[in-house]
């Protein structure tokens, strides 16, 4: 039984490793460790600082614009603000410009009513006037005749003549002015 035991000591175990290799394996890794400490991670911590750094310049960029943005609509509003503030005060220029236009329009429009009115009530009464003065004509040479026929003697004369039409027409007006009141 003892050459068993004594076999069983001698076959390596599939669990444990040999020594040699433990040992290589150890060397391995700590020139493996000490190479990517020395090496690889100062690169990685200069691109991840140089990644980091571009990502907050893209954020600080980002937030400048949109600050920049937000000035900007401030100031598109005031504008807009403005111009609409501009634009009511034109419509109501052009709406007080409008009304004096009409006003001056209508006072010139009245004007110009009462001088054609004017004009044609004078010439209204220079037109009556003539035909006063053609009627008191034709009045006087029918009363002429007339008085001619009734009285028998000639107004031929022409102070004889005017002098009767006159005092015709007197009586004439006397007696047709208390008809009109």
């Amino acid at each position: 039984m003892n050459t068993l035991i004594v076999a069983a000591e001698e076959v390596p175990s599939p669990v444990l490793p040999h020594t040699a290799e433990i040992i290589i394996g150890l060397i391995a890794f700590l020139l493996l460790f000490f190479i990517i400490k020395k090496f690889v991670t100062p690169k990685f911590e200069t691109l991840y600082a140089e990644r980091a750094a571009k990502i907050e310049g893209s954020i600080e960029k980002a937030e400048q614009a949109q600050a920049e943005a937000h000035k900007m609509l401030e100031q598109y509003k005031a504008q807009l603000a403005e111009a609409r503030a501009e634009a009511a005060r034109i419509r109501d220029d052009a709406r007080i410009e409008g009304e004096q236009i009409i006003t001056e329009l209508r006072t010139k429009a009245q004007e110009e009513s009462a001088r054609i009115v004017a004009q044609g009530q004078t010439q209204l009464e220079t037109q009556r006037a003539q035909i006063v003065a053609e009627l008191r004509g034709e009045l006087g040479r029918l009363a002429i005749d007339l008085a001619d026929r009734v009285v028998g003697e000639s107004l031929e004369d022409e102070v004889r003549r005017r002098g009767t039409v006159d005092r015709f027409l007197s009586e004439l007006d006397g007696t047709s002015a208390p008809a009109a009141k």
